[in-house]
C-alpha cells in the first residue's frame, strides 16, 4: 500500500511540473508575476515601438527582459 501511494504521488508531481512549463522555457509562476514586476527603464529614450529593442536596453541594465507598455509606450522592465 505504501508504495502505490508514493507511486501515485512522485507521478503527481511530475505531471504538476510539466503543467508548470509554458513551453518558452519560463515556469508558469514566473509568467504570472512577469506583469506584476515592471520597472520603467532608466536609459531607454523615446516611444517605444519594439519590444525586442526595450528587451535589450533591459537586458543591459541588469533586467532579464522588458517591453513596451501602456498608452506612452514606455519600455518597462522586469
Amino acid at each position: 500500500m505504501g508504495v502505490k501511494k508514493t507511486t501515485a504521488a512522485c507521478a503527481l508531481l511530475i505531471v504538476l511540473l510539466l503543467l508548470a512549463t509554458d513551453g518558452t522555457g519560463k515556469g508558469a509562476v514566473e509568467a504570472i508575476f512577469h506583469h506584476h514586476c515592471k520597472t520603467p527603464s532608466r536609459t531607454f529614450k523615446g516611444l517605444c515601438v519594439s519590444d525586442s529593442n526595450c528587451a535589450q536596453v533591459c537586458r543591459s541594465e541588469g533586467f532579464p527582459g522588458g517591453d513596451c507598455h501602456g498608452v506612452r509606450r514606455r519600455c518597462m522592465c522586469c
